[in-house]
């Protein structure tokens, strides 16, 4: 949230304190002034005894001085006791207002609502920075929880295809025992294997969000030529080409995941490519402080908003070329945790001639130059 400056809350108090300060002091003078005037005197408040007595303890023995100062010092000071008490309850209730809110919204979200929002009005002092980074928490994991929801009914309707086909499938054969069981199994394989695949993917995939990998010194070009090496053969069944590029690209991670996410932009660009004669272009770059890897590939005409949904699990490009190979509809998911797990960005982007481009960046490697 956008906020005009303003003081900070050390600010208010510290002028609150002196305020309170200046006012007790010219209360107190105020009643000096007021006893020092003839016919003004607060001396027949205090009895002869007691002035007698508390005048000894004065220097000189200004009896007189005690007389004609402590009925109006002990009058101000009880003022000022109940003034400060009053005061300084509204003072402290007033500053203090935004904390009982961000307070009131804590216990909200802890009782499971995360759609709750403080919205603290006001300008910016440390209260409201407080009640905009609570607003921020609450907005992020109420869209991790939608994120995490959406995931598992789409993982769960994934996971329960393949083993309705497998039943279908069986139940056939039950009913047909002169089937051809060579056809039988050779389906049940293909399905099978599309059930390990996709149990694979969700394993890299939590693998990946909970960063439970060693960071070690990584050439991003060095992935990336393996990656393209390792697929193409696959690029040429499809009738594609693919052309690497790149100097040197030091940064910091896992090898195994970086590998994945380079293997899965590299397999994502060529199935969803031309038909035939499709260009996969992979270029790897370093800047100061990123580690920059691109993937671009030939095919359909994109738009914005189609090309904004493709890193949401499950979520495949239906207007673009499909072919057998098309996966489980995590590639792009997974190449966007592995990213996310190395403090790193992804962007996708429609190229104005077709098909995609995706553009990976990674902190670059410190530098281990001596001095």
């Amino acid at each position: 949230m956008a906020r005009a400056p303003g003081p900070s809350v050390r600010l208010k108090l510290t002028l609150s304190y002196a305020g309170f300060l200046m006012l007790a002091g010219f209360l107190m003078l105020a009643a000096a002034w007021i006893a020092g005037r003839p016919g003004r005197s607060f001396d027949s408040l205090l009895p002869d005894s007691v002035a007698s007595t508390l005048g000894a303890l004065v220097p000189g023995n200004h009896a007189f001085l005690l007389r004609a100062f402590a009925p109006a010092a002990a009058i101000a000071l009880a003022f000022l006791l109940v003034f400060g008490l009053v005061g300084g309850w509204l003072l402290a209730g007033r500053m203090l207002a935004p904390l009982t809110r961000i307070t009131d919204a804590t216990r909200t979200a802890a009782d499971g609502s995360l759609t709750h929002r403080i919205g603290l009005p006001g300008r910016n002092d440390e209260f409201r920075e407080l009640a905009d980074a609570f607003d921020a928490m609450l907005a992020r994991l109420e869209a991790l929880v939608a994120e995490q929801q959406r995931f598992a009914a789409n993982a769960s309707h994934e996971l329960r295809t393949p083993l309705a086909i497998t039943q279908t499938l069986l139940e056939v054969a039950r009913e047909d025992p002169s089937h051809d069981t060579g056809e039988l199994v050779d389906r049940l394989h293909a399905v099978n294997t599309r059930a390990i695949g996709l149990t694979e993917a969700l394993l890299l995939l939590s693998r990946a969000d909970q960063r439970s990998f060693v960071p070690e010194d990584v050439d991003l070009s060095l992935v990336a030529e393996e990656a393209a090496e390792t697929l193409l053969p696959l690029a040429e069944r499809h009738g594609l080409t693919i052309e690497t590029a790149g100097d040197t690209t030091p940064t910091v991670g896992s090898h195994a995941l970086l590998l994945q996410l380079s293997t899965n932009l590299v397999h994502n660009a060529i199935v969803h490519n031309l038909p035939e004669r499709g260009t996969v272009w992979v270029t790897t770059s370093a800047q100061p402080e990123r580690a920059v890897l691109t993937v671009e590939n030939t095919g359909e005409t994109l738009t914005p908003q189609s090309v904004a949904m493709l890193a949401e699990p499950f979520l495949r490009g239906t207007e673009r070329i499909r072919t057998d190979h098309a996966g489980v509809g995590l590639g792009l998911a997974i190449v966007k945790s592995i990213t996310q797990a190395h403090d790193g960005t992804l962007a996708l982007a429609p190229r104005a001639a077709g098909g995609l481009r995706v553009t990976v960046q990674l902190p670059a490697a410190p530098s281990r130059g001596g001095s």
